[in-house]
């Protein structure tokens, strides 16, 4: 288990460029298994939960070909099935949360889906009906092995449908939308999920000959089509990491740049962050964040009340960056709510923080109380282990802000979701080093 050395307390100064985003690449990776016809796709993350996929897409059959960093052809032309059925499979499948969205694309081509319960973050429980829901008003039929904790969904023939979601997941409608494309007839789906990283999946499959109009609203109408052929694609690059480093520029009041953002992707992200003070500068396609020397002051809400940030569905404010919020509040001037909706046990990490010295009220596990410091008492530097992959780059920042040197172990979490991270702030100035472990 490798750990990071980072000795606190240091500005950073310099130009940083966003990863391409997590989210949209586990859509988008299990997307290439709709078709027999080759897909490129350029700015793929190097991380680990998108790397666990590539090779399983690979134990599946799919031909896949390294053009360069970030930059991979796939070909799903002569796919394996029996993968799905092997002791190999259900130890893969479980370590990845992402992987319950190849059965969307195996379905609908090949009229069988299978995955082990999926893992990924310890932040609460994260069920899945919305995906075979969505799977069985398409006609399939669904099975459930508790012994062996296996799902498995089966149909000869796909047939649309209209569907009202139980909730706008956002990985439940890129599942469903990969089912309904190839499926006979019209199908709609009302309560979709319509983040930039869906709309991006959309726009790839109506690129490979797909039909599906809404794209970007909660109302989205697909017509199946007979079969699907090869794109070229790009992944956009991460919010939460671009946000993170908005974060951390401002906990160690560091003058830094994050550049090419994909300004009009980035929705309430921006806003949030100035609501705490934060000057985020628009200068083309980059963020520029000024050295807060001063600090920064939590806005009120207009009647003098105390201000909430909570996590919505898009167009909301995402549950991914809550964390880093609630950091970054730590050294404000003045205090908020920060209110998790989403995920019952994302809020645990605190206790890490007041042991630095933040001050911090856990209301339930779904609230925090923060008063910041105000920079007149700083983070104390300590021992910690990163708990899932947003929680860890938040006391990462802590770290990074507070005075003396911090252990973090458990970094796999972290490497999760953040490509070279250590590499990459020592190039702005930061001293960490990672330790690797036994």
């Amino acid at each position: 288990m490798s750990t990071f050395k980072i000795e606190g307390g240091h500005q950073l100064k310099g130009k940083i460029q966003p990863q391409g985003a997590k989210n949209e690449a586990l859509q988008i990776l299990c997307a290439v298994l709709l078709t027999a016809e080759e897909i490129k796709i350029d700015n793929i993350p190097d991380i680990i939960d998108v790397n666990k996929l590539i090779a399983l897409l690979k134990k599946l059959g799919v031909k896949i070909n390294k053009l360069g960093k970030g930059s991979y052809t796939f070909k799903a032309d002569d796919l394996n099935l029996k993968y799905l059925e092997s002791e190999e499979f259900k130890e893969d499948g479980k370590g990845l949360r992402g992987s319950i969205m190849i059965v969307g694309p195996l379905l609908a081509r090949f009229g069988k889906g299978y995955i082990p319960k999926p893992g990924g973050d310890k932040i609460g429980r994260r069920r899945l009906d919305t995906h075979f829901e969505g799977f069985i008003n398409l006609g399939a039929k669904f099975r459930y092995n508790k012994e062996e904790l296996f799902y498995g969904v089966e149909a000869k023939k796909l047939k649309g449908a209209y569907m009202l979601l139980d909730e706008a997941s956002v990985t439940g409608t890129a599942n469903i939308v990969m089912a309904a494309v190839l499926a006979e007839g019209t199908t709609t789906i009302y309560n979709a999920a319509c983040e930039p990283y869906l709309q991006q999946l959309c726009k790839m499959l109506n690129r490979m000959g797909a039909k599906i109009s809404g794209v970007g609203s909660n109302l989205l109408v697909i017509e199946g089509v007979d079969v699907l052929g090869g794109t070229e694609h790009r992944m956009l690059p991460d919010m939460i990491e671009i946000g993170s480093w908005i974060g951390l520029a401002a906990m160690t009041k560091s003058e830094l740049t994050i550049t090419n953002v994909s300004w009009d992707d980035l929705g309430q992200i921006p806003n949030v962050f100035r609501k705490i003070g934060i000057t985020v500068e628009r200068q083309g396609d980059d963020i520029h964040i000024p050295a807060h020397t001063d600090g920064y002051e939590v806005q009120n809400f207009i009647d003098g009340s105390i201000l909430t940030i909570a996590d919505a569905p898009w167009p909301g404010f995402t549950p991914d960056l809550l964390s880093i919020i609630l950091t970054v509040l730590t050294q404000a001037r003045g205090e908020a709510v920060v209110h998790q909706k989403m995920f019952e046990s994302r809020l645990f990490f605190v206790d890490k923080l007041i042991d630095m010295g933040a001050k911090i009220i856990l209301c339930d596990p779904h609230r925090a109380t923060i008063i910041g410091h105000d920079f007149k008492s700083t983070l104390k530097a300590t021992t910690m282990t990163s708990p899932d992959i947003r929680a860890g780059v938040s006391l990462l920042i802590a770290a990074l802000s507070a005075k003396g040197t911090s252990t973090i172990h458990n970094i796999e979490q972290i490497d999760r979701g953040y490509e070279n991270i250590d590499e990459r702030l020592r190039a702005i100035g930061a001293k960490i080093e990672r330790v690797e472990g036994n």
